[in-house]
């Protein structure tokens, strides 16, 4: 299997976009973004893809943009990190016990990967789930990253159906916890609400404990 490498340029579009994305903004990090966190992790967050002005900028899952801000808050809540919130990729901020990372790893123009673009990068998250040691939790954000993990694992999507706050027990002793995407659209709608948000984490935190 190849490993993860920032200098990935397998998806034509992605790394087209990139390069456009770096002339226009030249302190960008705009390349793909690794993954945040221990490989040996207790709880995996997974996300869709890198944010515009947020990962795409800092080059850390989840960083700079509203997106993140329910989620450190939240992981802080539950003792995941030390800080509350994640505002750069050097502002001293460590997980604790917890990995971050998306499905897909680059910037997709509108946010929207291909499902081609989502199976090239699924060899990448596929590496990243066989870290896991047995009991832990991988809670997916969104049912795009919900079906990612799947297909990495080799398991029938049809088999799993995603809903918020909902559990499935794998069948090598891991748990994959569903929440809906903590993106600024789902929060301000009252798709998500925090405390929707904190009953997944209390979830994944009594599983892991």
């Amino acid at each position: 299997m190849t490993s993860f490498d920032t200098s990935c340029r397998k998806c034509s579009r992605l790394a087209s976009f990139l390069d456009e994305v770096i002339v226009e903004y030249p302190d960008y990090f705009a390349k793909p973004v690794p993954a945040f966190g221990a490989k040996k992790a207790k709880l995996l967050i997974v996300g869709l893809a890198p944010g515009m002005h947020g990962a795409n900028k800092t080059g850390r899952p989840f960083t700079g943009d509203y997106s993140g801000k329910l989620l450190y808050e939240t992981m802080y809540e539950f003792g995941f990190t030390n800080k509350p919130e994640s505002l750069s990729a050097t502002d001293g901020l460590k997980l604790k016990d917890c990995r971050i990372t998306n499905a897909v790893k680059c910037l997709p123009p509108q946010n929207k990967p291909t499902g081609a673009e989502i199976n090239q990068c699924n060899k990448y998250l596929t590496e990243e789930l066989q870290e896991l040691t047995k009991g832990s939790v991988i809670l997916v954000l969104g049912s795009v990253a919900h079906n990612a993990v799947l297909k990495a694992l080799g398991l029938k999507l049809s088999a799993y159906k995603f809903g918020h706050n909902e559990l499935h027990k794998l069948s090598d002793r891991k748990y994959l916890l569903d929440s809906y995407h903590c993106s600024r659209y789902n929060t301000q709608t009252k798709r998500l609400t925090t405390p929707m948000f904190k009953a997944v984490f209390k979830k994944a935190k009594k599983l892991i404990d």
